[in-house]
């Protein structure tokens, strides 16, 4: 697709998305496409990842894997796209449909507000229960200060590899590079784990997964210090410094980057040590500002991700009036 159709398809598919979400009966009934590729994901890592297999071969048969899922998503995308332009000029809007259930500005501010009613209204209690379903780490090792960091840590990095990511890929590649995005990011929160069995099974699942949203996570960053900027409960400087020095202390090579930018503009300290079952992670800090979040705080970064996305909207708008444009 060109990028006089792939931007004014990632427009309309961000303020479609935005407005319906993903209907929870459509959901029953068929599912959803990260439910679709999760099963494929699922069904090769039975039949491929042989526990009896050397380390090498291991590795071998997750590339083989990965390269199996994309032709999959890739020749279904395409299908996809040559089925909606036999509708002529109505093809945008079934396009735009597809493309939505791609994003997920909804239901991460739902989730993410969940957690902040929680504390609200059940305290500790219904705060861990709340960002048990957004977060993998043990939430009864976290106290009310480490509920609400997590919640806002969740929604950083979601709001880079759950939003900016696929329209970053839908605005580059269309139906295609969006699904293709969303196939790796799928595989990598499946299989690109460093445990027995998916150490070298997942490895080129994660390895390619960080690939693909490095541009993404820096560009999630300038978003967040802009909205800052737009924030009169924020500060886009110290979001900028934050970025400048803590990113790349982060143990991944992209989380560090929206989760800095929320820290400094918040005034807050987000990551650093974290329990995930019975492990403890390492991890640096993200910001110098204060460790004790509150609910309170969780509503401040669902103000800044929101004025986030208006830019992320406003972006896309400019970038497809440019490319029809200059097409004509």
């Amino acid at each position: 697709m060109s990028l006089s159709e792939s931007l004014p398809l990632l427009l309309a598919a961000l303020l479609i998305e935005v407005a319906i979400g993903y209907p929870a009966r459509l959901f029953a009934w068929i599912g959803h496409p990260v439910t679709w590729i999760g099963a494929l994901i699922a069904w090769l890592d039975r039949s491929l990842n042989r526990e009896t297999a050397s380390f090498a071969m291991r590795r071998l048969a997750g590339i083989a894997a990965l390269l199996l899922l994309l032709g999959v998503t890739l020749a279904a995308a395409l299908a996809l796209v040559a089925l909606c332009r036999l509708t002529g000029p109505f093809a945008l809007l079934p396009l735009a449909m597809l493309a939505s259930t791609l994003l997920a500005q909804r239901s991460l501010h739902e989730h993410v507000a969940r957690v902040a009613e929680g504390l609200e209204q059940g305290g500790l209690t219904g705060g861990r229960k709340a960002v048990s379903m957004i977060v993998g780490r043990d939430p009864e090792s976290l106290d009310e200060a480490g509920v609400a960091r997590a919640a806002i840590e969740s929604l950083a990095e979601n709001f880079s590899d759950g939003i900016v990511a696929p329209a970053f890929w839908l605005g580059v590649g269309g139906l295609p590079g969006g699904a293709l995005y969303k196939a790796i990011n799928t595989a990598d929160s499946m299989i690109g784990h460093k445990n027995p069995r998916h150490l070298a099974f997942g490895w080129a699942a994660a390895r390619l997964d960080d690939l693909v949203n490095l541009p993404a996570s820096r560009f999630t960053a300038l978003l967040l210090i802009a909205a800052a900027a737009l924030d009169r409960n924020a500060d886009a400087g110290a979001a900028c410094r934050a970025v400048r020095r803590d990113a790349g202390r982060h143990r991944s090579p992209n989380a560090g980057w929206p989760e800095a930018a929320t820290a400094g503009a918040l005034g807050l300290r987000l990551a650093g040590p974290r329990v995930y079952g019975a492990a403890r992670v390492e991890d640096g800090w993200m910001g110098d500002g204060r460790a004790e979040a509150t609910a309170a705080d969780i509503r401040r970064a669902l103000g800044l991700y929101r004025r986030a996305c208006l830019l992320l909207w406003g972006l896309a708008a400019l970038g497809a009036t440019v490319a029809v444009m200059v097409s004509a």
